[in-house]
């Protein structure tokens, strides 16, 4: 048995800026967090779920736009 330490190198994504939220179909989130799953933002984004907004936290304004033509 040995006592050497592994080391991992860090691994980051591409800085794509600050982490926004997208809407997403309500029924989706669950199945996604659960399952892994992607979801289809209402921009086109697609993406597993992996966190819940916070309030405040930043919107896509793509997705935002959206949302907001259709609701009238």
């Amino acid at each position: 048995m040995s006592t050497e330490i592994l080391e991992r190198p860090e691994t980051k994504d591409a800085d794509t800026g600050p982490e926004m939220f997208h809407y997403v179909r309500k029924e989706k989130i669950a199945e996604s967090a659960v399952m892994g799953t992607y979801v289809i933002a209402l921009c086109g984004e697609k993406f597993p779920v992996t966190k819940s907004p916070k309030p405040g936290s930043p919107v896509c304004p793509q997705c935002k736009e959206i949302y907001e033509a259709m609701q009238r």
